[in-house]
């Protein structure tokens, strides 16, 4: 991913709270030739056996995640397999007329975190207690985060059934860029406006946006609150 310098992430923070607050991502690989890059929506969490703390780039850390093994994409995904996970956080778009100034063009303000990272498929065994595992370590991770600490207990026999169909993996992270297009490349009262017109929108990304953009350091601070 191309990142001009003012987007780069302000601290490696950014980029963990995009994966954790935005877990659908996008895997994109490739496949058989005729068919191009194969490309699936699924849910990734942190493998929570993970104890290192997250590097600047993300190297070294390990996720998990599945998607149904009926998917064409699980069938040409191979153990080693190289991948690519795109996490998409909060964005909107910019009106010219939140500038106030005379020559201005409309552009598109995001934040994106792509990961790079080798597949390592969970092959199963009889029980298929390891891909089990993974499917209660996601309950556990939303739940959390975004649930009601649902009690997963009287749901186990339901999950064993349907396991077969869960094709599981882990992701050896090699490395990954996150975009924080906020603009930075404004002058400060052009960019106090922006937020102030993204706070005050109905839509919870815009006001998540502006959250982040109050959250930025001033001009040439290279850390983040």
């Amino acid at each position: 991913m191309f990142v001009p310098a003012p987007y780069r992430q302000p601290a490696t923070s950014w980029m963990v709270d995009i994966l954790r607050g935005n877990p659908l991502a996008l895997m994109v690989s490739n496949g058989p030739e005729a068919a191009g890059p194969y490309a699936t929506h699924l849910p990734v969490i942190q493998d929570p056996t993970m104890t290192e703390e997250w590097s600047a780039d993300l190297s070294g850390a390990k996720l998990l995640g599945h998607m149904n093994r009926a998917n064409p994409h699980w069938k040409a995904l191979a153990d080693g397999t190289q991948v690519l996970l795109t996490f998409t956080g909060p964005h909107a778009y910019v009106s010219p007329t939140v500038y106030q100034k005379p020559f201005a063009a409309p552009t598109w303000d995001f934040t994106s975190v792509h990961v790079h990272g080798v597949l390592r498929k969970i092959e199963q065994d009889r029980a298929g207690e390891e891909t089990l595992e993974l499917v209660r370590s996601t309950v556990r991770a939303f739940e959390a985060d975004f649930g009601d600490d649902w009690d997963m207990a009287d749901s186990i026999d339901y999950f064993r059934k349907i396991l077969p169909a869960v094709g599981a993996f882990r992701i050896d992270v090699s490395g990954a860029e996150g975009m924080f297009k906020l603009s930075q490349e404004q002058d400060p009262d052009v960019r106090e406006r922006v937020r102030e017109s993204f706070g005050q929108q109905e839509s919870s990304r815009h006001r998540e946006a502006a959250r982040l953009m109050s959250r930025l350091p001033p001009p040439g601070c290279p850390h983040a609150a």
